[in-house]
Parts: C-alpha cells; structure tokens; sequence
C-alpha cells in the first residue's frame, strides 16, 4: 500500500470514494505524473513541476492547482470558496469531477509547455 492509499483509508467510506475517484481522473488524464505526498496531501508532478493536490476536510475536498489553473477556470469556479491557488468543493454538493478533470489536463499541457520553453532556451 502507497503513502496516497493510507491517506485515504483515514476518511470514512463516503470520502474515500470521492478521494479515489479524484486520484483515477488525475491518473487517467497524467498517467506520466510522479504521485506523492506533499504537503500532508495526494500531490502530482509532471516535467518536475507540480500538477494538482488534492485533500479532504471536513466538510469539503479541498483541490490545488495551482494559481494558474485556477485563474484560466475561474468562471467555473466562480461558486466555490477559494483561495490563491485553491478552491474548495463541499462535500454536501456533488462533486464537479468534469471541471476537475478539465483543470488536470489544462495543467498537464501548462506543465509541457513550460519544459518545451525552457528546453528551446537552454538551446
């Protein structure tokens, strides 16, 4: 068992659903992503830069990713509390696992673009 399945397993059934749900969208559309804990949560890297986060609270999923992920969908965020880099989805409410998924994939191209800019620089 991976230090991402133990954080899991310490919510009750309900939340480890969502929590699992979640890791699979992350891990479908970045399957090249490193998984780790960081920062006490699920976190994602790809090209050595950093993904997406999740973790779960009380009474929310609390989903990172990062200020720019979150400016370019901020109209689809818009409803939910945020933060600079974050944005909390109540768990009284369903889960926008569509949006999730659109802001995994907008990062992932974030994240290569990023390498490929870098690389034509060193060049």
């Amino acid at each position: 068992m991976n230090e991402v399945e133990k954080y899991i397993l310490q919510f009750p059934e309900e939340v480890q659903y969502i929590l699992r749900k979640v890791r699979t969208l992350v891990k479908d559309n970045a399957p090249e992503a490193e998984e780790l804990i960081t920062y006490g949560m699920p976190g994602y890297k790809t090209n050595k830069k950093p993904l997406v986060y999740f973790a779960a609270f009380k009474n929310h999923i609390g989903f990172y990713a990062t200020p720019s992920g979150h400016s370019e969908f901020k109209d689809d965020l818009a409803k939910y509390k945020q933060g600079k880099g974050s944005v909390q989805f109540p768990l009284d409410q369903p889960m926008p696992y569509e949006l999730m998924e659109r802001i995994v994939k907008f990062r992932v191209v974030e994240n290569m673009s990023k390498t490929t800019r870098k690389r034509k620089s060193i060049a």
